[in-house]
Parts: C-alpha cells; sequence; structure tokens
C-alpha cells in the first residue's frame, strides 16, 4: 500500500513525499483510515514505528478540510499531550512539516523556560497545541488556553506519563476537555493501569496493536557482552573507539551515571554530551542538537529523557546497563533500525544483571549473541536462586588500549551468521 492510496488530501501528500515518504508503516496502514472515519484510537507500539505520522497526518487533514474553521480567530482544535520536552518539540516539527502547504498553525509549549514566548505565540491563534502536563495546566489556571473548542485529542507515551507521575494531572486534563470529541492514546506497554486509564478517556475504541518482538528481532542486530560493573566505562570506550560509527546513543540507569560516563570518555579523548531530567532545557536542546548535526557522535541518555530523540540512520545503541523491565530494552534499541533501516545494539551485563538478560530474551524469544573477544570479559557465575554478594573491588584488569584491537570492528568480527 502507499500513502496514495489513503485517501491523503493532496497538500499534505506532497509534504510527506519531500520527507521521502512512500508506503505507510503497519501503525499508519491500519490508523490514518480508522482516525480519518472519526473513531476513538487505542494503539500500542514502540519507538520508531510512525506513530507520530499514525496520528498528525490524519488531524491535519480534518482540520484543514473543516470549512467551518474560522481562520482569522482561531481557537485550539486539536491537543497533543506527551510526557517530555523533548518529545513535544520533536511532536510539533513533524506537524509543522506535514501540515506546511496548509492553512494551520501550531505551537509547543513546555516547563523548563520562561513562558513569554510561548504565550505570545498562543495569543497569536493556533490551531493545533502539543504540550507537557505540567505547564499546560499552568497556562490553562492563567487563562491563556481553554480546552473547550478541542475536537482532537491525543494522549502520547501513556505508559511513561504515569511512571512520571502525571496521572493526576492527566485526570484533570479530562475533565476540561468536552464531552464530544475525538480521542487518541497511544502507549509503548499496556499494563492494567494504562487499561485503566484508557477507559476514562476513550469511548469504545478501534485498538491497533503493533508487536514490539517483531521489530526487535527483524531489524537490529543485537549482541551482549559480559563484563563487570566497575570495567563497562573501559569497555565502552574500547566499543566506540572500535566501532567508529557516525552516531551512538548511550543509555544510562541514572542521571548521575550519564555524567560519570561523559567525564570518562574524555580520559580517552572521546567527546559526548549527557542529556537527562538535570539539565536546564537550552542543555538538553543543545546537546540534542549537536547529536542531530553531528557535531556530536556519542550522545549519554537516560530513558525519559531519549523520548523524543529521532536521528535518522542512528547507527549503534549501547545498553550501558540492562533495564530491569525487558520492554524497556525493545524501545531503547528501537532508536536504530527505525522505519525501514538496519542498527546495531550492544548491551553490556554485569553478574547482577543476567536476570534482567534472561527476561529480555524471554520478551524477544530469542538469544542473544555474546561477545566474548574483548579485552574485559567476566565469566563471573550467577548462584541461580541468590541474590549475588557484593564484588569486592579488584584491580581492573591490564588490558590493551580501548580500540587496539586492529582495523575490523569486535562487532562485525563476531557478528552472528544469518540462518539459512
Amino acid at each position: 500500500m502507499t500513502f496514495n492510496e489513503l485517501n491523503i488530501a493532496e497538500p499534505i501528500l506532497r509534504a510527506i513525499a519531500e520527507k521521502g515518504y512512500t508506503h505507510p508503516t503497519p501503525i499508519q496502514e491500519k490508523a490514518i483510515p480508522v482516525l480519518l472515519r472519526g473513531e476513538d484510537l487505542l494503539g500500542c507500539a514502540q519507538t520508531g514505528t510512525g506513530k507520530t505520522a499514525a496520528f498528525a497526518i490524519p488531524i491535519i487533514q480534518q482540520l484543514y478540510l473543516d470549512e467551518f474553521r474560522v481562520k482569522t480567530h482561531r481557537k485550539i482544535k486539536a491537543l497533543v499531550v506527551t510526557p517530555t520536552r523533548e518529545l513535544a518539540i520533536q511532536i510539533q516539527e513533524n506537524f509543522t512539516e506535514y501540515g506546511k502547504y496548509t492553512d494551520l498553525r501550531n505551537t509547543v509549549i513546555f516547563g523548563g523556560v520562561k513562558q513569554g514566548k510561548q504565550t505570545a505565540s498562543l495569543r497569536q491563534g493556533v490551531d493545533i497545541l502539543v504540550a507537557t502536563p505540567g505547564r499546560l495546566l499552568d497556562l490553562i489556571s492563567q487563562g491563556f488556553i481553554t480546552l473547550k473548542h478541542i475536537e482532537y485529542f491525543v494522549l502520547d507515551e501513556a505508559d511513561q506519563m504515569l511512571d512520571m507521575g502525571f496521572v493526576h494531572d492527566i485526570k484533570k486534563l479530562i475533565n476540561l476537555l468536552p464531552t464530544k470529541r475525538q480521542s487518541l492514546f497511544f502507549s509503548a506497554t499496556m499494563p492494567k493501569s494504562i487499561i485503566d486509564l484508557s477507559g476514562k478517556i476513550l469511548g469504545n475504541p478501534e485498538r491497533i496493536t503493533v508487536k514490539p518482538e517483531q521489530a526487535t528481532a527483524e531489524k537490529v542486530d543485537q549482541a551482549v557482552y559480559f563484563v563487570a560493573k566497575e570495567n563497562k566505562p573501559n569497555l565502552l570506550a574500547h566499543v566506540i573507539l572500535s566501532e567508529k560509527a557516525e552516531s551512538t546513543l548511550v543509555f544510562s540507569r541514572t542521571k548521575h551515571g550519564a555524567d560519570k560516563i561523559v567525564r570518562r570518555l574524555a580520559k580517552d579523548k572521546i567527546t559526548a554530551e549527557a542529556i537527562h531530567g538535570n539539565k536546564s532545557q537550552n542543555q538538553r536542546q543543545k546537546a540534542l542538537g549537536n547529536f542531530k548535526d553531528g557535531k556530536t557522535k556519542v550522545l549519554i541518555a537516560t530513558d525519559i529523557a531519549a523520548r523524543g530523540i529521532d536521528v535518522s540512520e542512528l547507527s549503534l545503541v549501547v545498553n550501558y546497563d540492562l533495564p530491569n523491565v525487558p520492554e524497556t530494552y525493545v524501545h531503547r534499541i528501537g532508536r536504530t533500525g527505525r522505519a525501514k533501516a538496519s542498527g546495531i545494539a550492544l548491551s553490556f551485563c554485569d553478574v547482577e544483571e543476567r536476570p534482567y538478560l534472561r527476561d529480555i530474551e524471554k520478551l524477544i524469544n530469542q538469544k542473544l549473541p555474546v561477545i566474548s573477544d574483548h579485552p574485559y570479559v567476566d565469566d563471573s557465575k550467577e548462584e541461580v536462586g541468590k541474590k549475588p554478594e557484593p564484588q569486592a573491588k579488584k584491580k581492573p584488569q591490564q588490558a590493551r588500549k580501548p580500540g587496539s584491537t586492529g582495523n575490523k570492528s569486535v562487532w562485525r568480527r563476531n557478528k552472528p551468521k544469518p540462518k539459512s
């Protein structure tokens, strides 16, 4: 199927064609017709499946074709709520790109910055608003925003919204919305808490699921390194210098850990920047901009801050710390292998993370290949049924200088051969 077969208006088709879109992704193919019919939607899809276009294109089209829309006195007709500043900005940029040949206006609001520019944009009138919950409620209480004209409501990354403690804010927003509206609810996972929340937002929705296992298994080459916790910094430097990737996204479990990794890489003359919740908005945007532009080849991120990172042709994802929630692994590696591209995802696993690895392998229904040809191999045995004792501090192994294994990368020399 092509986008031409989805009954999309010509100005939008022209805009997405300029972005190189010809064939819709599975969630776009399923969601766009449902939304153009005006039905509610409950969507379950991981990062990188194209869900922003899946809801943005129908919203733009329906507003563009609305003959009763007053262009001189614009009122907010579409609202997209998302958990992080980075993701809000990314979504707003997509609305701008897809709607460039329409007369629609959009803007984005988020906390962490002064509100002056945001309120000035609102005063000029907008059709589509993308927002984070805190700043949205703040500007509503100040009288800058009313939701009484909303016709299209999108709650994106709902699972992260709950993880970040926004559930009460979301419930407040729902009470402010008109009863008659089209509602779209997207989440990467569907635990009971998400199902319960969706029931308060949606009427009788169409449900669409794009299984993460398929995207993980088919599009991303994956492997794992067994390494002692204290040797992870050395191994990361070794991998970065060996791989020589154009862009590397490294996931750290904590904000403090992300900053520590940046300082450690600097010792090997590897320039990296960190992006996490303790950074100011300007710092985060500058680091993300440098990474997208290729000025910085290595970005260290926490899971929350990574939502909204959309880098075309991201070469390598490194799980410096394995996540304790297996679905998070799928979302992380979905940053590479986006759309129809391929990518590489490498994971570091210390002895205490072995149970996390088993959970991940169970979820994706495959055994991750182990790379053992590296200078920091850890062959510690995990005691089954017992939490490992804290490792005694030991002198790091004497090893070759990071990246000095020859011209061929460790990954490519150990890359599993495809099954015949």
